[in-house]
């Protein structure tokens, strides 16, 4: 299985992530959008997640929409901007030291794509992925005024052991995705929770990779 971990604005838990990882000698997924590349404050952060040997990836540069959300099959972008978009994205990793000759993977931003995305992904040499569904990873961005959408970190835990329990296949080859930052409306960090997280995989005796190795042995 892997670990992925996205950000944007917010990429408060970065640090606490790469530590955890660190301490736990695994390798974690990071796909950032050019804007957290480039943000000064995070900098000194993704260079240390380079360093530590994580694979580092494109987001989309600025986190657009892609498709419409109440029509995925509407796309929001031309297939130019589209590639503007990851060209520019890549430019900013560039200039954090990230060798964007081997971050082919690219996770759009919002996880939310369509066919066309698809194959622009494709004609841009790029291999388009997407975290597994079945647990409730995904919405650790959310916060209490957000009423019924707020999952607590809790719940959130509890929906991967439930999934890992009931599903057949449990948690192998899985891509379970993770904030990298929540921003200060959200206390309750999930992050937080990833070495209770990482010992409940290891006594399941899962073995956490980095998503190009992950695809690499699948394929």
């Amino acid at each position: 299985m892997a670990i992925v971990f996205t950000g944007d604005e917010f990429l408060e838990g970065a640090d606490f992530i790469g530590n955890t990882l660190s301490k736990h000698h695994l390798k974690g997924s990071f796909f950032f959008t050019g804007n957290a590349y480039r943000n000064p404050s995070f900098t000194k952060a993704i260079k240390e997640l380079n360093r530590q040997g994580h694979y580092l990836g494109a987001h989309s540069d600025k986190h657009l929409l892609y498709a419409d959300w109440n029509d995925r099959n509407k796309t929001l972008v031309t297939e130019e901007a589209f590639r503007q978009d990851i060209a520019n994205n890549f430019l900013a990793m560039q200039k954090v030291g990230i060798a964007t000759d081997k971050a082919k993977l690219f996770l759009p931003s919002y996880e939310w794509y369509n066919s066309a995305i698809t194959e622009w992904s494709r004609k841009a040499g790029l291999t388009l992925i997407n975290f597994t569904p079945g647990t409730r990873s995904a919405a650790d961005y959310t916060f209490p005024a957000m009423g019924d959408k707020y999952l607590s970190s809790e719940a959130i835990f509890q929906s991967i052991t439930d999934y890992e329990q009931k599903d057949p296949s449990g948690l192998n080859g899985f891509i379970l995705l993770i904030h990298a930052g929540a921003g200060p409306q959200r206390t309750d960090k999930f992050f937080h929770k990833l070495p209770e997280l990482i010992n409940y995989l290891k006594k399941k005796n899962y073995r956490p990779v980095r998503i190009d190795e992950l695809l690499s042995d699948q394929h």
